[in-house]
């Protein structure tokens, strides 16, 4: 058995044309949707992920919005821009890029976001949200990345109800709201999250029908760990130096693991793509509420 691609860049491609349509109905009404984002020093892989979804807001008709701050911008100042991005009404949504230097509180920061203009999905308000609402409609963002595995397999034809899904990782982008995600009605799965801590990695793992790695540990999941027909996923980046010292990024997931899986996403060009996406998504659905807002205010209005 050889896997079957799970095609991140043309799902994505997918979602866009359809973002491109929606985007088109909000300027008939009067809205464009704008993604800001706020970028705190010169890390170039910050700056080339940055750029990266501004090229993208570019490719639908959303329009960008950037700030950027020097590295040893005060927390105050940081501040400032995000309160000053809560305000703008031509920022739908917006992220600050992280890490953020040391001598920053990043949780301060990412808390002082206005949850109706969380972009990521991941402030503590929209969190609470999720755990709160098992199913149905949410009128708040889900995090990019969990909601892009979910589509990226919903594209393929591929259901997550009743399976076992293993999640390897606990950060704080998918690991810890994956289950969130995932277990809600609509997709219905059953997640374990495995971590540090986790003393039967290889019992889980040769039981999971749905392998997402997410650790950072470079081709820490082996071919002889998982089962026949397996689905796998693999999110986590390393940075590894060879001996000629040459660097390389590496997912978490050993090339060899596709003789035994059904499907399996690749790194790069799975998971990352749809993360992207489901940013830009967001922040249409975004402007979409508030446009539904402002139509429903106005027949109030004129009642």
């Amino acid at each position: 058995m050889t896997a079957k691609v799970l095609d991140g860049k043309a799902t994505a491609a997918a979602i866009k044309e359809e973002l491109r349509g929606r985007v088109a109905a909000l300027a008939e009404r009067g809205r464009t949707p704008g993604l800001g984002t706020l970028l705190v020093g010169e890390d170039a892989g910050s700056q080339k992920y940055v750029a990266g979804k501004h090229r993208d807001c570019a490719e639908v008709g959303i329009e960008s919005i950037q700030r950027e701050l020097p590295a040893d911008a005060t927390e105050e100042q940081i501040l400032d821009v995000v309160r000053e991005l809560n305000e703008d009404p031509a920022c739908t949504g917006y992220i600050v890029q992280l890490p953020l230097p040391k001598h920053v509180d990043t949780q301060k920061v990412l808390e002082a976001i206005d949850p109706d203009k969380d972009a990521d999905g991941l402030h503590p308000m929209n969190l609470g949200r999720l755990v709160a609402s098992v199913g149905g409609e949410l009128d708040s963002p889900l995090p990019c990345t969990p909601a892009g595995c979910v589509e990226l397999l919903r594209h393929h034809g591929v259901g997550l109800a009743g399976k076992h899904v293993l999640v390897i990782g606990r950060g704080v982008t998918i690991g810890r709201p994956a289950g969130l995600v995932f277990t809600r009605r609509e997709v219905n799965a059953t997640v374990t999250l495995a971590h540090t801590g986790t003393t039967n990695l290889d019992e889980l793992l040769a039981s999971a029908d749905v392998v997402i790695a997410a650790a950072g540990s470079a081709h820490m999941v082996k071919p002889e760990q998982v089962k026949e027909g397996v689905i796998v996923l693999d999110v986590g980046v390393s940075r590894v130096t060879g001996e000629d010292g040459t660097s390389r990024v590496l997912g978490d997931v050993d090339p060899a693991v596709k003789e035994k899986a059904a499907w399996m996403a690749p790194n790069p060009g799975g998971v990352g793509p749809m993360t992207r996406v489901m940013l830009l998504a967001n922040v249409v659905e975004a402007a979409e509420r508030a446009a539904d807002g402002e139509d429903w205010a106005g027949e109030r209005a004129g009642a």
